[in-house]
């Protein structure tokens, strides 16, 4: 039985010594001519090659080192004949630590598509896609934290369970415990949500903000990082039921303060994947030139994922009001030719998915941060501009993806939030604890909320959300 130490696969890759007594474990990606085997343990996408000397090894244990057995090998690390990699493992001992039966697992040594691969999301973390897109997606995690807390924020855990829609937008998955057969009902036959658990009716969020709204009045500068849930049925590629946001707020910010927070704070995540990241970010890059070989040309990415990476990390980016991007789309090509989907008319129209791309694709072709949204489209806790149509809100738009982060600077002044939300039909009193923010001390403060998966899916260049977020929340999709 080998009981030594382990050394990580990333470690030994990067040993210019050789000679040394090692000791390996992983699962076998390939096995080959009956003495290659390919390793990998999951500390680096590559994978070391361990040679076997198959002549003096049990043919019964031969036959058990199949794709995705679990091994340990012990073994002295030598520089390596063969191309593309630096060392090898000369094998002295092996173990089978779990077997793989050949027949019946799924990830056989070829490529698969990412909707099987979705089918099977419980095992597709040992593909080199999802080694890679999982890696990043913790240094993205790690880089915004180390962004708030290098710039003095404190991370607020605001609640998953709440009793407020910070949206007014209706679309959230309720909790409760009370019997779905026969739950308790008033005298005029509703349920009754005061023999609930929390005595009212609760549901899962779908934003930190309000809460960090009261942290900010307080400490300053605050940001919460967590789960939100939306009961919205769109089954899109880039729509969660569950999801994860960044939400920062600060006090004494405008949407000018706001909008810079944003822009460094996505350039500063990008820019730590570039550095920590260069093996993944160029096999994603390479896998994703292949899958665009399938396309014509004209649909094929003018920037590869690196180039495009850096490019957007070192761009400023465009800012621009509602109304002169209205202006633009309405004067554009596809607007005149009739090309969009939704036709470019009147001032006031929301802006669709494919309106945005426009604007940041073909364009200005960088990003882009549009400002001063019509109230009518917008929440109710955006200030309201001096000419009375028009409220602090920001949109921030990226390449392929869209809206990455909407924002805005809050309505600090109490009676025209209280105006607001009797415009909109917001009760005052479930939110007296909100307004007592405006009614106590009220000062201007401003932020906003990215959405994690769109920056990660924009980091690795997946196009599908799904595979972007280990075990996906979607209409009709709650496995594992």
């Amino acid at each position: 039985m080998i009981a030594e130490r382990r050394t990580k696969i990333k470690e030994l890759l990067n040993v210019s010594t050789y000679g040394t007594d090692v000791v390996v474990k992983g699962w076998v990606r390939t096995f080959r001519n009956n003495q290659f085997i390919a390793i990998n343990d999951g500390s680096t996408i590559n994978n070391i090659q361990a040679v076997v000397d198959y002549q003096n090894t049990d043919e019964a244990l031969l036959k058990r080192i199949t794709t995705g057995a679990a091994i340990a090998v012990k073994g002295k690390l030598i520089e390596s004949t063969g191309k593309g990699q630096k060392v090898e493992i000369k094998v002295e001992q092996l173990e089978i630590l779990g077997d793989s039966d050949a027949e019946k697992f799924p990830l056989q040594p070829k490529k698969h598509s990412l909707e099987f691969l979705r089918e099977i999301a419980h095992l597709r973390f040992r593909t080199n896609t999802f080694n890679a897109v999982f890696k990043i997606r913790h240094s993205l995690a790690f880089a915004i934290h180390k962004f708030f807390n290098d710039r003095g924020f404190v991370y607020l855990h605001t609640p998953i369970i709440t009793a407020s829609d910070a949206e007014g937008a209706g679309e959230m998955f309720r909790v409760t415990n009370l019997s779905f057969d026969n739950p308790p009902r008033t005298e005029n036959g509703e349920v009754d949500f005061k023999q609930d658990f929390f005595g009212k009716t609760t549901n899962l969020t779908v934003s930190g903000q309000l809460e960090a709204e009261l942290g900010a009045m307080a400490l300053g500068e605050v940001y919460t990082f967590g789960p939100t849930f939306r009961a919205e049925n769109s089954n899109t590629t880039r729509h969660l039921a569950e999801f994860w946001m960044i939400e920062p707020e600060v006090a004494f910010a405008d949407l000018n303060d706001n909008a810079q927070l944003a822009e460094d704070l996505l350039k500063y995540c990008i820019n730590y994947v570039i550095t920590n990241h260069p093996d993944e970010l160029e096999f994603l890059k390479n896998r994703l030139l292949e899958e665009e070989k399938q396309k014509p040309m004209d649909e094929r990415s003018e920037m590869d994922l690196v180039s495009k990476l850096n490019f957007v990390a070192s761009s400023e980016f465009q800012r621009l009001t509602y109304t002169e991007a209205i202006e633009i789309l309405k004067n554009s090509a596809p607007n005149k030719k009739k090309k969009f989907k939704y036709l470019i008319e009147n001032w006031g129209a929301d802006l669709q998915s494919e309106h945005e791309r426009y604007l940041v694709e073909k364009h200005f072709k960088k990003p882009v941060i549009l400002t001063d949204y019509p109230k009518e489209i917008k929440a109710f806790y955006m200030r309201l501009n001096e000419d009375g149509k028009t409220v602090r809100a920001m949109d921030i738009l990226f390449p392929g993806i869209g809206e990455i982060v909407g924002g805005s600077q809050r309505e600090e002044r109490l009676e025209n939030l209280e105006q607001r939300m009797r415009d909109m039909h917001i009760p005052a009193e479930e939110l007296y604890w909100y307004l007592d923010t405006r009614r106590f001390g009220t000062a201007p403060h401003a932020g906003f909320g990215l959405g994690f998966e769109r920056l990660v899916l924009f980091v690795t260049g997946m196009t599908n959300i799904r595979d972007v977020i280990p075990f996906p929340r979607a209409p009709k999709t709650a496995e594992f």
